[in-house]
């Protein structure tokens, strides 16, 4: 077969029936890009903003003028600012909005769609205090509705203009992925949301798929923060690959496979992120390295940096389950307990030197220079 023998297109019986009906909750730059892609699909769908300002302009625009304003929204697609109405006749809910305003969001949902409609997080993140996943945080509001995850190294933007993209979708649709997997939520919205520049993967890991997601914007701080203060690719790469480790180690606990990190949901969304300012949390970070004010990062705008969140829900979370995450605990001292970068770096880099993979090769040692990284960090970030 060649590479152009895509193969599958007449064997119906192995495509699953798509979701054909859409409401996508949330109309920032990825919601919209999501509702975008999903028209081009052929799909129904409904766009909710919060705000009836927003809705209205949307309308009138035909464009996201705020959040994404290259792309022309497809005339198919409805907006509204009422979420009954949003919600009406749909056959999935694809929830695009913030990691602190999914509870919320999924209480008022609960009253609206029954318990059989499957309910698709794009949010991601830890919730503060509780630790759950944004699944399970929606899950505690709902009536048992299936519940799923997309996620992957998508920047909206170019996945609306129709850039070669890739995601996962993962559903906890349990036994179904062997008995029929092509019947799965997940199976079902990637044929739903599939077109010819909009690849979906499929996934039966909602956890490891959703740690993925909650850690990467956590690491991409990390990296901005090395960006902004001066260090170069060696730093970066340096983060990125010890930040996947990091992903593997929560993810076990969490009931999610190491494996699953590995993907698109993982290692895929993480280089994205850490490696382009275009991400917020990568911003945000260089902002910092670079000895900007907290308050005055984006220009004293108000912008949600979903890793500043999250950097302690993550580790919360993780020194619960007896997990050391040392990126993600460097990011939290930096943020949110007032330490300087330079002791940060000092303490990552002066740790203890320990085997890779740590599975295979378990040792711990002291480093031989671990009192000089103190003084080395803070002279070369003087």
């Amino acid at each position: 077969m060649s590479a152009f023998d895509v193969g599958g297109s007449d064997d119906r019986a192995a495509v699953p029936a798509p979701f054909r009906r859409i409401a996508v909750i949330g109309a920032g730059s990825w919601g919209t890009a999501l509702a975008i892609i999903a028209a081009k699909a052929g799909r129904g769908v409904t766009l909710w903003a919060r705000r009836d300002d927003h809705a209205r302009a949307l309308r009138e625009d035909g464009r996201n003028a705020r959040y994404l304003p290259d792309v022309d929204l497809p005339d198919s697609i409805r907006v509204t600012s009422n979420l009954a109405i949003a919600v009406e006749d749909a056959d999935v809910v694809l929830m695009v909005v913030p990691s602190s305003a999914v509870r919320e969001t999924a209480k008022k949902l609960a009253e609206l769609i029954p318990a059989t409609t499957p309910v698709i997080l794009a949010a991601k993140g830890i919730e503060p205090g509780s630790g759950l996943l944004m699944s399970d945080v929606a899950a505690e509001e709902l009536h048992g509705n299936p519940m799923g995850a997309l996620s992957g190294p998508n920047f909206a933007g170019e996945a609306a203009a129709g850039h070669p993209t890739a995601c996962t979708i993962a559903s906890n649709c349990g036994e179904l992925f062997d008995t029929a997997p092509a019947q799965t939520v997940a199976a079902r919205m990637a044929v739903a949301m599939g077109t010819e520049s909009f690849r979906p993967y499929i996934s039966d890991d909602l956890p490891g798929v959703e740690v993925g997601g909650a850690l990467k914007n956590v690491i991409a701080i990390a990296c901005g923060i090395a960006t902004g203060a001066g260090f170069g690719a060696n730093t970066r790469a340096a983060l990125i690959t010890r930040g996947l480790d990091e992903m593997k180690r929560l993810a076990e606990p969490l009931g999610g496979r190491r494996e699953t990190v590995t993907g698109l949901a993982g290692v895929g969304d993480l280089t994205l992120t850490c490696s382009s300012e275009a991400s917020r949390n990568m911003s945000f970070g260089l902002q910092l390295g670079q000895g900007i004010k907290r308050e005055d990062t984006f220009d004293g705008k108000p912008v949600v940096v979903e890793g500043d969140r999250n950097a302690l829900s993550v580790t919360d979370l993780a020194r619960k389950h007896g997990v050391h995450l040392p990126i993600c605990e460097a990011v939290r001292g930096i943020l949110h307990e007032g330490h300087a970068v330079s002791d940060a770096f000092a303490m990552l880099w002066g740790r203890p030197i320990e085997g890779e993979p740590r599975a295979l090769v378990e040792l711990e040692i002291g480093h031989p220079h671990a009192r000089r990284a103190r003084w080395h960090f803070e002279e070369i970030l003087s």
